[in-house]
């Protein structure tokens, strides 16, 4: 159930992020999201933990990892290829993350490789390449630059969703997740530089209720949710849910933004849920190795 709400406030991330784009650098929504995030999450931990969450030293390498991989490149590639491309686009392009992060996770032995799991993600990502590769789909050429920077955001995100997951067997969901904002931090005056200012004087109502949206809803609630999510099932399974994104994302364009309905999106859709439904339903393999725990 975490997995699906997170989806639903992803997949209409892009919407809000369109409304906000006339008026706000996509650098410095980036900034907005890592200093709410930073910021409430940091004071949630501590009120709610206390002195338990504190970070081992020994820790402190892979949480400055995730958070460079997971908050700061995640974020600001995947809002500068938004800029630069469309909302289906983006969505056409989420089944790959799924497959990004199997990859990682065999490759540094967190999973092994399992054919039903193997199966469950062809199918969803077969369900997915239907709006990827349909000839309304929306590829084209002149969205090039936004797409890769959005499939560099992917891999980014698919290597932080293997690397955090160890650290969520020795702390809680709110405290890693706080850790990984916190250690982001750095990266706001970048962020917020002289060709994105924070504070846009022309910026409407609308545009601020766009950000709003974005720093609450796709950023503290999702990540929050994320993390509890990491701590009960795979990081497989995890991104095995973005195949659901796409359908929100599509559906919401649609609607919204007068974008055009891919075809063949019924039968993707089933496609796509059918196989989430096969990879959930199947445990992921345990480690190739245990995890060290730190003194």
């Amino acid at each position: 159930m975490a997995l699906l709400v997170v989806q639903l406030f992803f997949g209409l991330f892009p919407l809000f992020g369109k409304r906000a784009f006339p008026h706000f650098a996509a650098s410095a929504v980036a900034g907005w999201r890592i200093t709410f995030g930073a910021t409430v999450l940091g004071a949630l931990a501590l009120v709610l933990h206390g002195r338990k969450a504190l970070l081992a030293r020994a820790d402190v390498p892979r949480v400055l990892l995730c958070g460079l991989l997971g908050v700061v490149l995640n974020m600001a590639l995947f809002l500068e290829g938004l800029q630069r491309s469309t909302a289906v686009n983006s969505a056409l392009l989420l089944p790959l993350i799924p497959v990004f992060t199997a990859i990682v996770a065999v490759v540094l032995r967190e999973e092994r490789f399992d054919r039903v799991r193997a199966l469950g993600m062809t199918v969803a990502f077969a369900g997915a390449s239907l709006i990827l590769f349909g000839k309304t789909g929306g590829l084209d050429a002149g969205h090039t630059v936004g797409n890769l920077l959005i499939v560099a955001n992917e891999i980014c995100y698919a290597i932080y969703l293997v690397i955090a997951r160890p650290l969520l067997k020795r702390y809680p969901p709110l405290v890693l997740t706080a850790w990984v904002f916190l250690s982001s931090v750095w990266g706001i005056p970048f962020l917020f530089g002289s060709d994105a200012p924070p504070l846009p004087a022309d910026a409407p109502a609308s545009a601020w209720w766009a950000i709003l949206y974005i720093v609450v809803f796709p950023t503290i609630f999702t990540y929050l949710l994320n993390a509890f999510a990491l701590a009960r099932v795979s990081a497989s399974t995890t991104a095995a849910f973005i195949f659901i994104q796409p359908m929100i994302t599509v559906v919401g364009a649609l609607v919204w933004l007068g974008e055009g309905l891919p075809e063949n999106f019924l039968v993707a859709t089933l496609l796509t849920f059918g196989g989430v439904w096969i990879v959930a339903r199947r445990p992921a393999v345990r480690p190739l190795a245990p995890v060290a725990k730190p003194d």
